[in-house]
């Protein structure tokens, strides 16, 4: 069974995109794969979270993924500064990272276009660092959008130098995990684009059927079909593919009738998706109220994550550092 691994930022809530697009093949990845997840807190110390908040923040995103479906007693499951073999690999790592090719990457270049009053070490050697994420477990398949295709692809420049260098075959060059199917695209509520944490577009897991009510009525419509079978503009095909992920069929035809005949009233549309919507993240908002409620389970599930993940890094470390040549006197 090959390892698969998969990190997730502290920063900001899950929204529908996340749970109907990546989420949905993490929790069917889990049941056929040997997987570790793990809370990135060590990379989000880049952008210097105010500590009154850090570990509000992991708690938060902890409970999310483990009430839309995550699995400890199926995934190892852990937080990334719980597994100190990690900023070892990382160090020795960056022994084998050189100045220049880590200040090519197109991520490390954005930064500093965008945050050049920020522009710290943990930015320019941030590939290194989920590099030794990868590399600890030594793990075949990474799940990794567009902007990380990049940094994978350096993770296995790293592995085959390190194997290389000492000749040795401690890493294999990990790929990239294909899902086998076109992940769900979840429209923002702004008209266009995609649903994000940052574009104010989202609607939230941990939003109240209030909040999910009054930001679906707001949602960009237009003034109505002119014609018969008119094309949808995108703000209305936006809605429409919403209504497809959270209605059934029947619901959805029933508008799509109505928008084609010219007889579509938005204000009944958006009632029909909010009612929708909140059916089926009511349940999963209910669960993370309830996980981040019970601190002796969240604990558990840590502590357990923590020390499978740790028994498997020392595994990889001891190997690494016998090939490097540190010997105990």
């Amino acid at each position: 069974m090959e390892i698969v691994l998969s990190g997730i930022r502290p920063t900001g809530n899950l929204h529908l995109g996340n749970y109907f697009g990546a989420l949905q093949n993490f929790i069917k990845m889990q049941q056929e794969h040997c997987c570790y997840f793990f809370i990135a807190d060590l990379h989000s110390l880049t952008t210097h979270p105010k500590s009154a908040d850090f570990h509000e923040n992991v708690k938060n995103v902890l409970a999310e993924y483990l009430a839309a479906g995550l699995d400890p007693e199926v995934a190892t499951i852990y937080i990334q500064s719980d597994v100190p073999e990690v900023s070892e690999l990382y160090v020795l790592l960056n022994m084998l990272a050189y100045q220049g090719e880590l200040e090519r990457t197109t991520s490390f270049k954005d930064k500093v276009r965008k945050h050049s009053d920020n522009v710290n070490a943990g930015l320019l050697t941030y590939p290194v660092l989920m590099a030794a994420d990868i590399l600890i477990h030594r793990a075949a398949k990474v799940p990794v959008g567009k902007d990380q295709e990049q940094h994978l692809e350096m993770t296995r420049t790293f592995a085959r130098r390190f194997n290389n260098l000492y000749g040795v075959e401690v890493f294999p060059e990990p790929t990239a995990f294909n899902f086998g199917n076109e992940l769900v695209k979840i429209p923002g509520l702004d008209g266009s684009g995609k649903m994000g944490k940052s574009e104010g577009n989202g609607i939230f897991l941990v939003d109240d059927e209030k909040t999910v009510t009054k930001k679906i009525m707001h949602a960009l419509t237009d003034s109505g079909p002119t014609a018969p079978n008119s094309p949808m503009p995108e703000p209305i095909r936006n809605i429409f593919t919403l209504l497809e992920v959270v209605s059934t069929p029947g619901m959805v035809a029933y508008f799509r009738e109505k928008y084609n005949d010219c007889s579509i009233r938005y204000g009944d549309l958006k009632k029909q998706l909010a009612a929708d919507t909140w059916k089926k993240i009511a349940p999963i908002h209910e669960r993370i109220a309830e996980i981040k409620a019970n601190n002796v389970y969240l604990r558990k599930v840590t502590q357990s994550g923590a020390l499978k993940a740790r028994e498997s890094a020392q595994a990889t470390l001891k190997e690494v550092k016998k090939a490097i040549g540190f010997r105990a006197f």
